[in-house]
């Protein structure tokens, strides 16, 4: 059992690490000739991404260590924490506009994306909050305000992508902790409804699932970016073009070290290292929940499943657009993606992830 628990670490943060890697030197590829077009210089985007890198790792070791992860009051601070921060992005000169939501703070040369880290507080909050054991928690409004009140700043901004990943992986904590599975179902129904009135309240989101169903309809316009991450993809075939040989990263899929990076891999490393990115995913998602399940405290477990959770569905929803399975929406591919918030959220869901698994300290 010792071996076991002792490989399931050593894989989870070897995949964590190779992932990080990989993403660093495919932001490199995918960003060359963009940021030699748009900042004379063919390396910004590694630099940076290799800076936030760093860091992450730091702050992710540092919670590993750090005994306040097991104390429901630093969750508790954090959360709030976030939730002033998504405000201040809805003020006029410190939120900064990007793509048509106002949903980061200028520091400088950098920014951060406040959604990204009420992502990881509202699911240790959200796991503190819970009775225990598991099967013993009712319905409690409390639960749904706090997941609420984040999307609803989160959606002021408005970010559907960010919020869609924070609520989804609030419910699996809720679906752990043991609501009624008739709560679900209702909730299913109910979400269903919302979501479509959120769709069709904002022009933009129908012109993106009109593009969804029929990309060529304005090929120019919203199915542009769905249309060419599928060029990208598809010639890359078993083998790919080779690393650093991408077509479509020559202006032809925008900013494609972002949310797109996934086809730009798939481009150039074929079907092959496509599939061996996600297998690496798998490994992180295994091995996340085998240590969550090994954990010595309920909380510890809602933590650590939810902390695995987020990072999966922010995969599939990532690479779901990419391969045109979703409408298109902008959510990053953790690890992989240019972004110091993104990257800097994910490394600090792994340290959580980490601090449980070696330390097991009473969540109190």
């Amino acid at each position: 059992m010792r071996s076991l628990e002792q490989k399931l670490k050593a894989a989870f943060i070897i995949s964590a690490v190779a992932l990080s890697f990989i993403g660093l030197i495919f932001v490199h590829s995918a960003g060359s000739y963009w940021g030699k077009t748009h900042y004379a210089d063919s390396s910004p985007f590694i630099v940076k991404q290799g800076i936030y890198m760093v860091v992450s790792f730091g702050v992710a070791y540092l919670m590993m260590k750090s005994p306040l992860l097991s104390n429901s009051t630093f969750w508790t601070y954090f959360y709030y924490i976030t939730i002033l921060m998504l405000a201040a992005v809805l003020i006029p000169g410190i939120g900064a506009v990007r793509n048509g939501s106002q949903s980061w703070i200028a520091l400088g040369p950098f920014s951060i994306q406040p959604a990204e880290f009420v992502k990881v507080a509202l699911i240790g909050k959200l796991a503190c909050s819970m009775r225990k054991p598991a099967g013993k928690n009712p319905f409690e409004i409390k639960h749904f305000v706090l997941i609420l009140l984040p999307a609803a700043l989160i959606m002021m901004q408005p970010d559907l992508g960010s919020a869609v990943i924070m609520i989804v992986s609030a419910f699996v904590i809720l679906f752990i902790a043991g609501y009624p599975l008739t709560f679900f179902g209702l909730l299913g129904v109910g979400g269903i409804g919302a979501f479509v009135v959120l769709i069709a309240s904002a022009a933009y989101r129908m012109d993106r699932i009109k593009s969804y169903i029929d990309p060529w309809s304005d090929p120019l316009g919203n199915g542009f970016q769905g249309i060419q991450s599928l060029f990208a993809i598809a010639p890359g075939g078993l083998f790919g073009h080779g690393f650093g040989n991408s077509r479509q990263k020559y202006l032809y899929l925008p900013e494609p070290q972002n949310d797109f990076i996934f086809s730009i891999i798939a481009e150039e490393t074929g079907f092959i290292g496509a599939t061996t990115l996600l297998i690496l995913f798998g490994i992180l998602l295994f091995s996340a929940f085998g240590i969550a399940i090994r954990t010595k405290t309920f909380h510890a477990f809602l933590i650590t499943s939810g902390m695995a959770s987020m990072i999966i569905f922010q995969t599939f929803l990532n690479t779901g657009v990419v391969s045109g399975l979703l409408p298109v929406t902008g959510v990053t591919l953790p690890f992989i993606s240019y972004g110091g918030s993104s990257l800097l959220t994910t490394w600090m869901a792994i340290g959580t992830i980490l601090h449980f698994a070696f330390y097991r300290e009473q969540t109190r």
